[in-house]
């Protein structure tokens, strides 16, 4: 059953339609629906799962497993810290803790004004320069703990 009064469900609709509702056009429609609405709602969820005959668990956990998904509008900055091996061991868990502390926001959040979304991701397939963050598409790696709170800082002045 699809929403009447939001076209944005047919635009989603026609791409599962496309891929003849196969079960693997999950990650292709969360990608439609994404962009149609911006984020992905837990509504949104249910309706790709019901459409495509998946568990809602499936296509939670999908959304939730890849990092370019959001669960929440996205601020109109994003930082996204890399958690992978490489840069977890060089210190990114407390980049993230800072970056969290002096901004006021968890990860996957958005911050009450709507200026800075704060990600993580479990990796961004950058190692040799560990610790790298994201700010607003541009990588900055051998990231130390001034520099990328200043990054962060500079993004929403």
């Amino acid at each position: 059953m699809m929403p009447i009064s939001d076209d944005r469900y047919k635009m989603v609709d026609k791409t599962m339609k496309k891929l003849n509702y196969d079960r693997s056009a999950l990650i292709e429609t969360l990608h439609t629906a994404q962009e149609t609405f911006g984020y992905l709602e837990n509504e949104t969820l249910k309706f790709v799962a019901r459409k495509l005959r998946l568990p809602y668990s499936k296509v939670y956990g999908v959304a939730t497993f890849y990092h370019f998904f959001r669960l929440k509008p996205k601020g109109k900055h994003t930082v996204v810290v890399c958690m992978g091996t490489a840069c977890y061991i060089k210190n990114a868990k407390v980049i993230l803790e800072k970056i969290e502390e002096r901004f006021n926001v968890n990860v996957g959040e958005t911050t009450s004004d709507g200026l800075l979304s704060l990600l993580s991701a479990r990796c961004v397939g950058s190692c040799s320069l560990a610790p790298i963050a994201i700010y607003d598409n541009k990588a900055i790696g051998h990231l130390s703990l001034e520099q990328s709170l200043k990054e962060a800082q500079e993004l929403i002045q």
